[in-house]
């Protein structure tokens, strides 16, 4: 492999340890409750702040996922840390996490950029950017020879977001599932934040992407990768899958004590 992107969090998100970061997996995983069994998986909601934080609420979409069979995860991130406009795909050969090498799915990458002028293959986006970075453990974890597709959003404006949405719908086949990548809202107290994020879960559960990314643009509701969720639904449904479940919805509050300004985290799962 000529070029791999290495951990960028590693020992600030999570551990670097890999039985560590195993083990810690394997317990959110197992402590998650998902009383349903999905088989005909379209994709995830999952958050992507520290695991002490946020693992143990991704880990429901993660365990939604177990017995699914599928062999390419797109991950779609929203950009923090650098604005472009489009959608970048890593040009790369893999991404390293402490769990080991996850190769890039080159033939879904190239047919997925061929799909809209707005896709392209890069590194812009990919550099520090932990949305990503976060999911692939868990990712790892239920499927230890993973591919992935990492695509980070430099602008979630609608228009991209459609073109991102009938990509998706192009590439999706059996054996490929989509991670959208998101947390909520952000530093409001405990009673706002549930109010705000609340309407965030509604539009999931209800399928309503439109109307979520209306909210978004109108900040009725805060979601840093809500344009990626907005995509992951509409191709979806472009697809015949119809029902999401929200598995689970908590804050930065109920770990830290601190329910003054809290940070909004919701895991979910898209299905036919």
């Amino acid at each position: 492999m000529d070029k791999v992107r290495e951990p960028a969090v590693a020992n600030m998100f999570y551990t670097g340890n890999p039985a560590v970061l195993s083990s810690q997996i394997s317990e959110m995983v197992d402590n998650a409750i998902v009383e349903s069994k999905y088989n005909n998986v379209f994709g995830i909601v999952s958050p992507h702040a520290g695991y002490v934080y946020s693992g143990g609420c991704a880990a429901y979409a993660y365990k939604a996922l177990a017995g699914q069979e599928f062999d390419t995860a797109i991950v779609l991130s929203p950009s923090h840390r650098e604005y472009f406009y489009g959608v970048s795909v890593y040009d790369g050969d893999a991404y390293q996490t402490p769990l080991g090498t996850v190769h890039i799915n080159s033939d879904i990458r190239d047919k997925i950029i061929s799909c809209s002028d707005l896709i392209f293959a890069g590194k812009s986006g990919h550099g520090e950017e932990h949305a990503v970075e976060v999911q692939l453990p868990f990712l790892q974890y239920i499927k230890n020879d993973v591919k992935i597709v990492p695509m980070v959003i430099g602008d979630q404006r609608k228009d991209v977001m459609d073109q991102l949405a009938e990509a998706l719908a192009e590439v999706k086949n059996e054996t490929t599932i989509v991670v959208a990548s998101t947390d909520l809202s952000h530093f409001y107290s405990k009673d706002i934040a549930s109010k705000i994020d609340g309407r965030t879960e509604e539009r999931i559960s209800n399928f309503e992407f439109d109307e979520l990314q209306k909210d978004l643009e109108q900040k009725n509701c805060e979601a840093c990768g809500g344009g990626g969720v907005v995509a992951l639904l509409k191709a979806a449904r472009k697809l015949n899958y119809a029902k999401a479940d929200v598995l689970c919805h908590t804050d930065s509050g109920d770990v830290s004590g601190d329910n003054s300004s809290v940070v909004g985290y919701l895991s979910a799962v898209v299905y036919k």
